[in-house]
């Protein structure tokens, strides 16, 4: 057996293959309010958040004018994107509905706050909030005990 990795290890970024770069950068961009940090002609495009190299990989190399996988195959289920807190949480909410993206879901997790979109080539995203570990809910063993309750959007407008 391999020994853990180290508690600070993270997912640094994820490249996702795009069948229209543009309309991914004004999802990307416009609507989440990540950051164009590069651009690499019309194939490529690289987005952060607070400046760093790159949270968001964008290309067109393989997949110009492609449709999704269909439903039932193997790939991507979600990207998750970590806010900081409720607010900005609140704050990503407000700017997907004032942009007519439909919601497939959201949830309290007891751990997270979490909504469920689609980007335009329907690859899933996940906006979530951690809430603090000393809240996490546990049982009686002192394992997580994650749940999927309902989450109030308005209530998480209203930090917004």
């Amino acid at each position: 057996m391999t020994s853990p990795l180290p508690a600070e290890t993270c997912i640094g970024h994820v490249h996702l293959k795009v069948s229209d770069l543009d309309r991914a950068i004004a999802f990307y961009r416009g609507v989440l309010g990540f950051e164009v940090t590069q651009r690499r002609g019309l194939q490529a495009a690289f987005l952060s958040a607070g400046g760093y190299h790159h949270h968001i990989g964008l290309n067109t190399w393989e997949s110009a004018g492609a449709t999704p996988p269909p439903p039932g195959h193997t790939g991507l289920y979600h990207t998750a994107f970590l806010f900081p807190d409720r607010a900005s949480l609140g704050a990503a909410l407000k700017r997907v509905l004032d942009a007519g993206i439909p919601l497939d879901g959201a949830a309290d997790h007891g751990v997270s706050e979490a909504l469920y979109l689609r980007d335009p080539d329907q690859n899933g995203v996940e906006l979530y909030r951690d809430r603090p570990r000393a809240e996490w809910p546990r049982d009686a063993q002192g394992n997580l005990a994650m749940d999927t309750a309902s989450l109030d959007l308005d209530a998480l407008l209203a930090k917004a």
